[in-house]
């Protein structure tokens, strides 16, 4: 980690009708770490990644990334920050009548001048970053498995080569094994390709063997803030309840 801040959150709040979310919530994500966001089921976690790449806006406070406030941006604006910050989707978002060739093609085909011999040398590079050989290319995403559409999913992000990823729930509804596979794959990627993770889960699990750092959002603000050994001996009340909960607290 280089300790400087890419992503910075100040006094984020955000609502749905009545419901407060987010609630003048700040955080500050730094570069080259795996920051693992906790919290309980409707916490704002996901809103929190959302905002990161500007999915989802703030209704007060800013959302600064790589030193660019994104928060009013349009969404033409907003296309070079979401090259830049890449999301891994909870269902992974495979076009499902495309193969996986052209899943990972797409964004190459839509945002660089990259001829098809260059788009089909980056496609079998970045299966390879994620352990999956060139015979899955022509292949569709119904044939593959919860775990390699996950992976492919992921090949896809990187493709353009993203200064940071974002992970939405990346174990959900994987078994042990392939969730382990893919907590690999988080920090394996982020040290070979010099990228900044945040991941969001619910799976302790997960987020102890990935995390440089955790995050707990408990009632729209962030309670703790620290190192993954620092939570795990940390006295915060509800950050204690959630891990003797097993990750499950409401």
């Amino acid at each position: 980690m280089t300790g400087e801040t890419i992503i910075s959150f100040r006094k984020v709040s955000r609502a749905f009708g009545e419901k407060v979310v987010l609630d003048a919530m700040d955080l500050d994500v730094l570069a080259g770490e795996v920051l693992v966001i906790l919290g309980g089921s409707g916490s704002g976690k996901s809103i929190s990644l959302r905002m990161m790449n500007g999915l989802d806006h703030p209704d007060e406070g800013t959302v600064v990334v790589n030193g660019t406030d994104i928060t009013l941006l349009s969404e033409d604006e907003l296309v070079p920050t979401r090259r830049k910050v890449g999301m891994l989707f909870q269902g992974g978002a495979l076009f499902d009548s495309m193969s996986v060739f052209e899943n990972i093609a797409f964004p190459l085909w839509e945002h660089t001048p990259m001829t098809d011999a260059e788009v089909q040398e980056r496609a079998v590079e970045v299966l390879g970053f994620v352990d999956l050989g060139e015979d899955v290319l022509p292949l569709l995403p119904a044939s593959l498995s919860g775990g390699m559409k996950k992976r492919v999913s992921l090949a896809r992000t990187i493709s353009l080569k993203p200064d940071v990823l974002l992970y939405d729930e990346p174990t959900t509804g994987l078994d042990p094994v392939t969730s382990m596979t893919i907590n690999r794959l988080i920090k394996d990627l982020n040290e070979r390709l010099s990228t900044t993770s945040v991941v969001v889960t619910h799976d302790l699990t997960s987020a102890l063997f990935v995390a440089d750092r955790i995050a707990f959002l408990k009632e729209g603000r962030f309670v703790f803030v620290g190192t993954r050994e620092e939570a795990v001996a940390s006295a915060v009340p509800e950050l204690r309840a959630f891990f003797e909960a097993g990750g499950k607290a409401k």
